[in-house]
Parts: structure tokens; sequence; C-alpha cells
């Protein structure tokens, strides 16, 4: 293998380093920065006020020169704070998951953790719209979010779940909310969803021969609750995941 030319030495692995320190979730990984913040903003400010903005307008329209703006800041003093928008957006979704509000301590039942970390997460998540979508595209590597994972996982280790299998059960139930909630969160903001349900339930019905079954039992929203919808969902969730062994 022929030698790099000189000057050439190490210019892949500081590309990879520079991309990674800009990659969604590399806030939690980047070091800190030892020299005197700067004092008219503050970290709790700008993460506040990102979540202001991100429930008022959505991820989208969120730009670190409006964040900037909205604190009475100048760009250069924000990017002290943080380096890019995903640092932004990391540091607001980590700050939903604190208002995830889970017990002090483990009750005798695993499934009764779980079903308080499930709706805690659900509530959480559906207080800000935009932030289900965007659990789904990032790793939670923030300490509120470990915390919530810590306190999910050691409730399944109760319940006999290990390995592979307390993994696949954690993910299990945390795709469930997020998916669900993002979901629910898309549709409450259309202000034709009743009217949109109604038409696919005509389309699915006009050609029953092809959708047989969804012609049956297609849902509409004024046949049930979104609340009600998720509940019966996490009950048949938490009923198969009685019995990690059986699925050996």
């Amino acid at each position: 293998m022929s030698a790099k030319p000189n000057g050439s030495k190490g210019t892949s692995g500081t590309k990879g380093k520079k991309a990674l320190d800009n990659a969604p979730g590399a806030v939690w990984f980047r070091a800190e920065k030892t020299s005197r913040p700067r004092p008219q903003l503050s970290h709790e400010r700008i993460i506040a006020t990102a979540v202001e903005l991100l429930d008022r307008d959505g991820v989208r329209k969120l730009s670190m020169r409006r964040l900037a703006e909205w604190l009475g800041a100048h760009a250069t003093s924000l990017y002290w704070h943080v380096a890019t928008k995903d640092d932004v957006l990391d540091l607001a979704l980590d700050a939903v998951f604190a208002e995830l509000d889970l017990p002090e301590e483990h009750s005798a039942s695993w499934q009764e953790d779980i079903e308080a970390f499930m709706t805690g997460l659900r509530s959480a998540l559906l207080h800000h719209p935009w932030a289900a979508a965007l659990a789904n595209s990032r790793p939670l590597m923030g300490p509120n979010a470990l915390r919530s994972s810590e306190f999910a996982y050691t409730a399944l280790t109760t319940g006999g779940f290990e390995g592979v299998y307390l993994s696949s059960a954690a993910a299990t139930i945390t795709h469930y909310v997020i998916g669900s909630a993002s979901s629910e969160a898309v549709w409450k903001q259309r202000s034709d969803e009743v009217a949109t349900r109604s038409a696919v339930d005509a389309h699915i019905r006009a050609h029953i021969d092809d959708y047989p079954t969804l012609a049956g039992h297609f849902p509409l929203l004024e046949e049930d609750d979104w609340e009600s919808h998720f509940h019966r969902g996490m009950r048949l969730l938490l009923a198969g995941l009685t019995s990690p062994d059986a699925h050996a």
C-alpha cells in the first residue's frame, strides 16, 4: 500500500470528527467550554426560548438567527452556548423529557411502572406537538431522556426481561408511545381531520371488494378518541410482554 502524500495524514479522521461534532446528538458528547459564559444569556433561557418557538412554529421555522432575535442577543453570543441548530433541538427535546412525571419509587408491579412511563411520556410529547416526530429521528442521550430510560429498563428487568429481550421490550414500548403521539399530533394539527377521515372511510367502502376487512372496521374519529385508542393499544402491548420466556 502506498504512503499518503505529505500533508494528507489524518485528513479523513479530522473530517470524520467534524461530521460527528455537527451531527444530531453531538451536543451530549462535545466537551464543555471552560471560559466564562456571556452574561446576557444563560443556557436555561436559551432552551426555554427554543421550546417556546418550537411550540409556536415547529422545527422547520426554527433558526439560530430567529432564536437569537427572540433572545434579544447577537448571533455570536448564541453560538458561544450552542454550536448548531441540532444542538438546540437536542437540548429542547431533552427539556421535554424533563416534564415526564415518573414515580420516585418503583411499584411492586413492573406493568404499573411501564404504564406510568408510557402515559407520562405520551403526555409530555403531546404537550409539545413537534417533540414526538423529533424524538423518532435522533439519539435520545440527554440526561432527562436517559433518566426515563433507566426507569423503564429497571421496571422491565424486574419483570424478567434481560439481554436482547430487554432491549427489544424497551424499544417496543418506546416506539409505540412515540409513534402514536406523532400520529396524534399530526392529525390534531389538521383543521379537516373529521372530514378527511370521513372521506377515507367513504373511499374504502366504495371499494369494498378490494378492502373487505377495512370497510367493515375502519374507525371514524367520532366513534372513538385518541386517548382511548392509546390505552387499549398499551394494554394489548403489555399483555403480550408478560412472558418473555415464551418468546425465546
